[in-house]
């Protein structure tokens, strides 16, 4: 073994007897081997104290007021870095932050909330370099969402910070609606849907009359309840002989094309009284209803119909 020519830098410093022996010189080697083997076995006896003496020195204390000095062990920059989705664990943490800490906000009326168009998947995805599933974006745009219904006047800076975060690039043009124009005709013009049923009508002030599809009202929907659902928009703000009404439907079954023409002829309508807004929204008449109808599964009779069951 080389003898060593300065002491180690690290915490620990290893002294042996083989080695304090050699700083000696080479007679102390030469004598012993000279020795009688008994003699050279009591002095080279294993014990624990023979081989090596461990000497443990404390690392020096940590200067947390340098920025510069290096850190003990290196941080990662987020909790989540060790998820498989660390950004998009990130956006999640901080809405539901956001939603719990301003819960208690009022929220504004349809009438003020102002419309947003949030990112689409691809686009979040290509954002964060993360591969999100469409079920996990879904709940992110809920959050978005409920933040979005906060009152505008009183909406917290941070909460504006994050909704321009998802914003869609060139999402004002969309969030400004199209008004409505009234032709050369006096006519008014609006599509509504429901279903797989779609409605295009035409509203112009008249007397009262109704065609749908070229027929008259009683011929395109014999049941009285679909007549009803039809002109429950005239009929909620008393102009049901004011207006003449054509209307265009196809697709669906009988009531989802009434139901369309409900929705068709209140978007119509605004278009001649804009006031009427309020009363169309109580009842219901401008929301779109977006349900469908559920898919049959396997082993079912129908969507969610069980065969009947028998123990033999």
């Amino acid at each position: 073994m080389a003898t060593p020519t300065k002491a180690l830098p690290s915490a620990i410093s290893w002294t042996c007897r083989q080695c304090r022996l050699l700083r000696g010189g080479f007679e102390t080697r030469a004598q012993t081997a000279r020795l009688p083997p008994s003699v050279r076995r009591q002095d080279f006896s294993t014990t624990r104290s023979s081989y090596a003496e461990v000497q443990i020195r404390a690392a020096p204390e940590i200067d947390l007021s340098d920025p510069e000095a290096i850190p003990a062990r290196i941080v990662p920059a987020s909790p989540s870095y060790f998820t498989a989705s660390p950004l998009f664990n990130d956006h999640v943490l901080l809405l539901q932050s956001l939603v719990k800490k301003h819960s208690s906000l009022p929220i504004a009326p349809p009438d003020l909330t102002p419309r947003a168009a949030w990112l689409k998947l691809s686009q979040y995805r290509s954002s964060v370099g993360e591969k999100i599933a469409a079920s996990k974006y879904t709940k992110v745009l809920q959050l978005l969402t409920r933040l979005n219904k906060i009152h505008p006047k009183i909406r917290p800076k941070e909460v504006k910070q994050i909704l321009d975060e998802f914003r869609r690039p060139g999402s004002e043009e969309l969030q400004k609606a199209k008004p409505g124009k009234i032709d050369e005709y006096g006519r008014s013009t609006a599509i509504g849907r429901r279903k797989e049923s779609s409605a295009k009508v035409y509203l112009v002030e008249g007397t009262g009359e109704v065609l749908v599809n070229g027929r008259s009202l009683v011929q395109a929907f014999p049941r009285l309840h679909d007549r009803e659902s039809a002109l429950w928009a005239l009929k909620a703000t008393e102009r049901m002989d004011k207006y003449n009404i054509f209307a265009m439907v196809s697709g669906g079954g009988v009531t989802g094309q009434a139901e369309a023409i409900t929705l068709g002829l209140a978007k119509a309508l605004l278009v001649h009284e804009p006031a009427l807004k309020p009363a169309l929204r109580r009842a219901g008449c401008v929301t779109s209803d977006m349900r469908r109808v559920e898919r049959k599964k396997p082993g079912r009779l129908k969507a969610r119909k069980r065969p009947t069951w028998v123990k033999r």
